[in-house]
């Protein structure tokens, strides 16, 4: 079993910038690849970032691409979405999710989940 548990949510102004971390702990980590996706009401799942444990690939959201930077500390177990120039639209909750090996963009092959972190931009 994998626990992912998020924290760092917060409200923050248009234009601004946030951190949201995933704190990873159970069977060993180091074959899973890490995704962070989101959720705002009335809307399915969606994808935001997905890293491999060891960090060589990177895949992101085109509408978070060039703001948004999902990283790794193996030492740590953690797992970060840096977002900046935030705008109303990325209001959400954000889960961070695990699965074995490649990172996806699909929510169904993520097989373990955190209970999510609420992130508000306000205009």
């Amino acid at each position: 079993q994998v626990q992912l548990v998020e924290s760092g949510g917060k409200l923050v102004q248009a234009g601004g910038s946030l951190r949201v971390s995933c704190a990873a702990s159970g069977r060993t980590l180091s074959d899973y690849a890490m995704g962070w996706f989101r959720q705002s009401p009335g809307n399915e799942r969606e994808f935001v970032a997905a890293i491999t444990w060891g960090g060589a690939t990177k895949i992101y959201a085109d509408s978070v691409k060039d703001r948004f930077t999902i990283s790794r500390d193996k030492a740590k177990d953690m797992v970060y979405l840096q977002m900046n120039s935030l705008k109303p639209e990325d209001t959400a909750v954000y889960y961070c999710a695990a699965r074995r090996v490649l990172p996806t963009r699909t929510a169904t092959d993520y097989n373990y989940w955190g209970q999510g972190t609420q992130v508000t931009v306000s205009s």
